[in-house]
């Protein structure tokens, strides 16, 4: 796996493997890219910088803290 972030557009690309997309979907700021398999060989995260810190934040639990009284 290889991954390429630009800052400029604020994209970041990881490369699942070396074999070459044949077609791509896109749902919000992800794009999925298969190759003729439809296995997944890319994927392209735009607006990187805030879409990481939504993923992050989904992953991390919870929890709820007791008023002091």
């Amino acid at each position: 796996m290889k991954y390429k972030y630009d800052a400029e557009t604020d994209i970041l690309v990881i490369k699942l493997s070396g074999r070459k997309p044949d077609f791509a979907e896109q749902e919000g700021d992800l794009i999925t890219h298969y190759d003729r398999e439809n296995k997944p060989v890319e994927i392209e995260i735009l607006n990187a910088s805030e879409t990481a810190l939504q993923m992050v934040r989904a992953m991390i639990p919870h929890k709820k803290v007791a008023a002091v009284a």
